[in-house]
């Protein structure tokens, strides 16, 4: 790997630590501009370093760096009741590298693996959720943690595809300029 692009990941890594730092607690799903993040970094690395700002991202994290919401860290963090949206994060990265580099990189299609990406993330982490967190036989329906896991996020997380989107289109002109 190129030292830029070493540098590039590097920094949309710290980018992404900061932006689990901005949230809204909401219970045990705080609303974060992590999303946010992983949107701008598909969007200016692509898929392929993408995932890797995620996979370093999860790294950092899981070795005890305080890089999570709340400015918490730990491996027992990517099993708590978060971790499921954490490992979805890599997994939205992915399925982006994977339909971009099949289908190809036009608006449509990245506006498609984004959206694909982000219902990964939250049956993940809802599933992870509902299964590790509330534990085998819990009483509470799935549609009641769909309430709780995934509702308050989906114009939330709408909302920061499209300044991402825009932010990055913006930063494409600026740098080629």
């Amino acid at each position: 790997m190129q030292s830029k692009n070493m540098a590039r990941c590097a920094l949309f890594a710290a980018l992404m630590c900061l932006c689990a730092w901005v949230y809204l607690p909401l219970g045990q799903n705080p609303i974060t501009l992590q999303t946010f993040a992983l949107f701008l970094t598909l969007e200016l690395l692509g898929g392929k370093y993408g995932s890797l700002v995620c996979l370093v991202y999860l790294l950092l994290g899981g070795i005890g760096l305080p890089v999570f919401s709340g400015f918490r860290g730990g491996f027992s963090m990517l099993l708590g009741a978060t971790g499921g949206y954490l490992w979805g994060f890599l997994l939205c990265a992915l399925l982006y590298w994977l339909i971009t580099a099949l289908l190809g990189k036009g608006f449509p299609i990245r506006l498609v693996a984004y959206l694909a990406g982000l219902l990964l993330c939250y049956a993940l982490g809802t599933a992870w959720f509902y299964r590790v967190y509330l534990q085998v036989g819990s009483a509470l329906s799935i549609g009641f943690v769909l309430l709780k896991c995934v509702v308050p996020f989906v114009l939330p997380d709408l909302l920061k595809l499209f300044l991402a989107l825009a932010l990055a289109k913006k930063l494409k002109r600026f740098a080629t300029a």
